[in-house]
Parts: structure tokens; sequence; C-alpha cells
């Protein structure tokens, strides 16, 4: 009997399980671990592949039964953790943001922190005003689709990209401007590096958006940035504390609590779980950011008494360490693949339905093209930049930007109206009472929807994957909306994808 159960734990132990994990450029990694493997094996082989050193500022995400978004924790099993049955799906994607991404040491760092933002200001999550959307636009032409060719870029050939969730017309004439008149010569790199640079000025950037609601039960937006802890509603940040401010933070339930020196923040998380990876999100972020060395890092509890609650210890470098790591690397700059190159045998390409948005996966081949061939040819090109979809609207909502504010005390304007990205999808569940106002503020954008569709998507599968890619949008639960006219200015609107297509 003993020798049965030995062989049948030994059998387990054995077992392997296929994992896949999209890339920032909708590539895919595939490969196989044992029941025992922990995060930090997956997160290697990863990197390997990416010929990635400067690893820290990234982490891998998924999604739980409950849909749920999680990072995946590198001291614990995979399998574990991943609650779902094989094969297992997962994002690689970054999860500390540079403090100054152009300051990164090797170019193949650079280029996946510009691949993120890019998605980033796709997806809706980084807002801008319509001259620096514009700016930023360019720089992603100039690195995919090289100088301004009037042979093969005829006029409109900036709307056939898709940069925003929302396009106008004003707005694609003066990325074209800019892209002919001030962007020649720039190689990709110099327009990445551009790129990162414009970026990391804007209030929203790193901002990976948390829903809750305050005590008022008004919709808000909770984000850890490299600069601190910010708060989101409307078109407004109505408050941002430094890391070095910060106290304390904690959480009860769905209750989420901020400490400051003179205040203390209380948000609602629509569950516990949300809760939780709030929490757990803020620790890990004033941690790497915070903190001179990894050895200052302390286990933390959710409660005010130590041993009741949730316990939690960041297990990573922290900022400065990484820095200082980065000034050593010494070797030859990596190759890199950018969008249209072949990729490696491990990472296939994967075929699905259209999808309402994405941004297209990297082919196994160079396309050489000519925008003069039309959108056909161009949604078989080899770049990553989305084209755009005659179901996309043609209303682009123009954020706009002030100064950074340096008390919680201050509010500042970061959009001129409420930023409304259309092609997103929940991270966290919502109670069902909530469904009918997601519901009016899609059908105000012009999507179809239906109650059915919040629910479609499983964990574990690339859909559930793709959805949890998508989970940082800003959006806002709006009460006392009395029109579709007040939802669509109230609301920051979601739309979320049908079953076989992505979000990403």
């Amino acid at each position: 009997m003993l020798s049965r159960w030995m062989s049948g734990s030994s059998r387990n132990l054995d077992r392997e399980y296929n994992c896949t994990v999209r890339l920032l450029d909708d590539s895919e990694y595939t490969c196989t671990i044992q029941r025992d493997a922990k995060g930090q094996y997956l997160f290697d082989l990863l990197c390997h592949h990416l010929n990635l050193l400067e690893k820290d500022y990234f982490g891998i995400r998924f999604v739980d039964p409950d849909k749920q978004r999680h990072w995946l924790e590198f001291t614990k099993s995979v399998v574990k953790q991943m609650r779902a049955q094989p094969p297992f799906t997962m994002c690689f994607r970054v999860k500390f943001y540079p403090t100054d991404p152009a300051a990164l040491k090797e170019e193949i760092t650079r280029y996946l922190v510009f691949l993120q933002i890019k998605r980033d200001l796709y997806h809706g999550r980084l807002l801008c005003k319509t001259s620096d959307a514009a700016l930023l636009a360019a720089y992603i032409l100039q690195a995919e689709i090289g100088d301004y060719d009037p042979g093969k870029h005829p006029e409109g050939y900036s709307s056939k990209f898709q940069f925003f969730p929302k396009h106008s017309e004003k707005l694609e004439r003066k990325i074209a401007e800019i892209h002919k008149s001030e962007l020649s010569g720039q190689t990709p790199a110099t327009s990445e590096l551009n790129f990162l640079r414009k970026a990391q000025t804007l209030e929203t950037y790193g901002v990976d958006p948390h829903p809750c609601k305050d005590v008022s039960g008004n919709a808000a937006f909770l984000a850890f940035t490299p600069f601190g802890f910010v708060v989101l509603q409307g078109n407004k940040r109505v408050h941002f504390i430094k890391w070095n401010e910060v106290t304390k933070m904690k959480f009860e339930g769905k209750t989420f609590y901020l400490y400051e020196k003179k205040i203390v923040l209380t948000y609602f998380a629509p569950t516990p779980e949300a809760c939780k990876h709030l929490w757990k999100c803020g620790i890990e972020n004033q941690a790497f950011y915070k903190l001179e060395k990894s050895s200052q890092v302390r286990t933390v509890s959710s409660s005010n008494l130590f041993f009741k609650g949730s316990r939690f210890r960041y297990s990573g470098r922290v900022a400065k360490e990484v820095m200082e790591s980065s000034a050593k690397i010494k070797r030859e700059p990596p190759e890199i693949h950018r969008a249209g190159l072949v990729p490696s045998r491990s990472c296939p390409s994967i075929t699905h339905g259209p999808r309402l948005s994405s941004v297209p996966r990297t082919r196994r081949r160079a396309v050489h093209i000519s925008i003069m061939e039309g959108l056909e040819s161009l949604r078989d090109s080899a770049h990553s930049t989305p084209v755009r979809s005659a179901s996309h609207g043609d209303a682009f909502v123009a954020p706009g930007r002030s100064g950074r504010v340096e008390s919680s005390e201050r509010v500042a304007v970061i959009a001129d109206e409420n930023y409304s990205p259309a092609d997103s999808v929940l991270p966290t569940p919502v109670a069902e009472h909530s469904l009918e106002l997601m519901l009016l503020s899609r059908q105000a954008n012009g999507a179809p929807c239906s109650i059915e569709e919040e629910k479609e998507s499983e964990a574990g599968t690339p859909a559930a994957a793709e959805a949890e890619e998508a989970g940082g949008e800003l959006r806002a639960l709006c009460p006392g909306a009395g029109s579709l006219a007040q939802a669509e200015q109230a609301m920051v609107c979601l739309q979320s994808p049908r079953r076989g297509k992505s979000a990403h």
C-alpha cells in the first residue's frame, strides 16, 4: 500500500503542464513545467527566451476562474496559484514602470517597455492632450513604417492605423503632419526612445487603475505609479501621495485603507479578492520604489493585528538595486526582433476570428507592403500597430494634462472630458446590480452588449488572458445617469469582447 502511494505521488510530481505566455508583441511563448515548478522558474525561462537581463520591471499576469487578475508569485508553485485546469495561459507585462524609461541600459528593455506603453495608449490607460497624442502616434508610425514616402503613403495613410480607442480626422491629419515634417531620418530605436521620453511626462504614465468607490459611493480609480499613490475620479486626479508619505496600507473584506501622515483614505473594491489584489499591488509598488535595498523588506499584515488577516512579503529586488545592477551589464547588445521579423519556434502565432480590438500578432515572415494597395493589404501586414476597423467610432475624446501635483489636497485635471475607451473588459468581478449601468455605458458608445457577454470568458483560456490584459482601463460605474448622453459624459465606459474575440 505504501509503495503504491509513493509511486502515485512520484507520478504526480513528474507530471508536466503546458503553459502559454502571451508576450507584449502578441506572439506566444509555450513551454512545459512540472507540478512543483515555482513562478521564478517560468519567469526565468521567459526572460532567457527574450534575452532580457533587466527583468525586474516585468511580471506574469493571469486570471483565475472568478475572473480576478493576479500577478504570478515567483516564490510559489505555478500550478497551485493558477487554480484553473491546464493548459495555463498567462501574459508577460510590465509590472513596475521604470521611473525614467529612457535611462534603461539596454535597447531590448526599452523596446519591451515601449510595447507596453503603446498598449496603454491604445487601450485608454494612458491619457494625454491631443497634441501629445499626435506626437506619440507619429513616433509609433516612424518606428514601424520608417520615413514618409509619398509613393507608399497616400493622403490619409495615418487613418489606417489604430493608435487610440477612438480617432478624429483632425487628429489623424496632425499625426501625418508630424510624421512627414519632423521625424524623417529617425531610426526605430530613436523613435521609441523619444516616445518613452514623452510618455514618461504624462500624468497617467504607469497607471494600472483598480476600479473602486469612495465613501460617498462615487466611482474612483486607484493606481500605483513610480512616483506614488494616485486616485482618479472622472477627468481629475483627486489625490497624489508620494511613496515616502504613505505610512500604511491595509484591507478588510472589500474595504481598502491608505494611511498618510495627515489623512486616511478609504475605498471599496468590487470584491474581497479584488481588494486583496489591490493591497498586494500597493505593498509591492511601495517596496520597489521606496526602499533602498531589498534587505529592508518586511512581511506586512493586512490587519492592525499581525496574527490576524493576510500576510504578504515582496520577494524581489528594489528599484535602486535594479539600476545599480543594470549599470554593470557589459555585453554586446542583443538583436531585437521588432514586429515583422520571424519569431522563434517556441512562439507560434495562433489564429483567432476577427476581434473587436487588437494589437495584431507578430507574423512569421517579413511583409513588404504599400499602403496604395489599400486597407486589406495593411490588415495582412507585419506592423504591430492595429489597423483601424470600420466598427471603430470616429470620435476621439481628447484629454488634457496639468502639471504634477505635489499635495494630496489639490485636484489635478488630467483630461478635458471623461475618457471613454470603448474596447475593454473588467479586470475584476462586479456586483450583478452594476451590470445594467455598464451595459448602458457600452450602448452609449454604440456597442451591442448583453449580460451574457460579461460572463463568457473562462479562466485558463486565451480569451481569459486577453480579458485580463485589458483590465486596467479607466472606467466608472455611474449611478444616476438620466440618459444615454449623460451616461456617456459621466462614465468611463467599457466594452467586453465576444467569445472567440480578443480585447488585445
